[in-house]
């Protein structure tokens, strides 16, 4: 049985989602705030979370991230009543892999749950496999994925989430090819042209945060994918 992790603090429609979900056969782990949800999944691990946006003491955003700390697989689905561009944008922005707006169906939800799920169950072990925790030097920078932080002697710059992974992506392949597919499949979950062109951009603030060593560059293999050159 797969297990859901619900965080929603609208009682009414907590309790008709949960209820709806343990009929398709689901087991639900239903929060009524942020924290009630980060404790849930630290101690039982689900399969996919569902977290709504507004919460009290820990928000849907800040939340994610959180997870995101322990699980960079994990599926996360946000029930957002916020449906303006820089929302949807930071909800992917710290780790989410969709959103339903509210209201939403009750069928609508089944299919994205159903989807997330079937996604994350196609990923091959090397696709599913956790990124490095551990801090690493790229040239004259060091890099500490756990607070998410790039440093050098000048500048500190605190990255996002996806910013984040990619780098330690590149940091898996260092001085070799990180293909494409997987860094799209691993971080993105899809390698639709849409999250192609994302990448690419990511890509470009990867090099403009890592300008001040001249030694260490990221470098598009066309048609295959980057190298991160670094002493």
């Amino acid at each position: 049985m797969q297990t859901i992790l619900l965080a929603e603090d609208e009682p009414i429609l907590g309790k008709l989602v949960m209820e709806a979900l343990e009929k398709k056969g689901y087991q639900v782990n239903w929060a009524k705030d942020g924290q009630e949800a980060y404790d849930s999944f630290r101690q039982q691990q689900p399969d996919i979370c569902i977290l709504d946006v507004m919460m009290p003491t820990i928000n849907g955003f800040v939340l994610a991230g959180k997870i995101r700390n322990l699980s960079e697989v994990v599926p996360i689905l946000f029930l957002t009543a916020r449906s303006e561009t820089s929302d949807v944008v930071k909800g992917f922005e710290v780790g989410g892999n969709d959103y339903l707006k509210k209201p939403f169906s009750i069928e609508e939800l089944f299919l994205r749950v159903k989807e997330l799920l079937k996604r994350s169950n196609q990923q091959s072990p090397l696709l599913t496999q956790e990124l490095p925790k551990e801090k690493s030097s790229i040239g004259e920078y060091e890099f500490d994925p756990i607070t998410q932080i790039l440093s050098c002697e000048t500048e500190t710059i605190t990255l996002s989430h996806k910013e984040t992974m990619l780098l330690q992506a590149l940091l898996v392949h260092k001085n070799d090819l990180m293909p494409r597919r997987e860094a799209l499949m691993k971080i993105w979950g899809d390698d639709s042209f849409f999250n192609a062109r994302t990448m690419d951009v990511y890509i470009t603030k990867l090099r403009k945060y890592l300008r001040h060593d001249e030694s260490v560059s990221i470098v598009n293999i066309r048609g295959l994918g980057f190298k991160l050159i670094a002493g």
